[in-house]
């Protein structure tokens, strides 16, 4: 659950999500979410420049179903746990320079495993930082990691990912330490 002050975001009274299918509950909401989302991401993923353009067109793929604004960067200031993600007025540019930094170190393309584990950790733990949507940053940021490993020559095994080590790295690497984000990326390589 995310903090967030006037959310335009939710149904009045409600911390749920205005959906297209007017799901008042968020047990619902959740439930069709993750659905929905699964099923499009076994679909064909959008073609891109693996910039911020690609990964909005990624966000909105995976939750074109579920939410109107789906793609589209936040305007509402949101924490987690009383820790701010970055604001609004700022993501496009923050995001923008962490995506020109991928492009300018070549996708991580041809680099070793261990260095392609530390310098995506760090991006990882950057783009969750900026948490470019309202909802989906998570299964986004997942998708688009393993794009990017294709794109620099690894396949990502995604049936040795635990979720709670995948929450507990993300939340790490939020407070500094990007070294669980990192192993949980080398076993997922390996």
């Amino acid at each position: 659950m995310y903090d967030a002050v006037d959310d335009p975001y939710t149904y009045d009274g409600s911390t749920v999500l205005k959906n297209l299918l007017d799901l008042r509950t968020a047990d619902e909401l959740d439930a069709f979410e993750a659905e929905i989302s699964m099923q499009r991401a076994t679909e064909p993923l959008p073609d891109g420049d693996l910039d911020f353009v690609h990964y909005c067109a990624v966000h909105h793929h995976l939750f074109q179903d579920v939410y109107e604004w789906a793609g589209q960067p936040r305007t509402v200031r949101i924490a987690k746990g009383g820790s701010p993600f970055c604001f609004p007025e700022n993501i496009v540019s923050q995001a923008e320079k962490l995506f020109g930094e991928l492009k300018v170190d070549n996708f991580y393309q041809g680099l070793s495993q261990k260095d392609f584990a530390e310098r995506s950790a760090h991006f990882l733990a950057e783009l969750n930082a900026i948490h470019a949507f309202r909802e989906g940053n998570g299964r986004s940021q997942l998708t688009f990691f393993d794009m990017l490993a294709t794109h620099a020559g690894y396949h990502l095994n995604m049936d040795r990912l635990d979720a709670g080590r995948m929450l507990h790295a993300m939340i790490a690497s939020f407070d500094g330490d990007e070294m669980p984000l990192r192993d949980l990326i080398v076993d997922l390589v390996a």
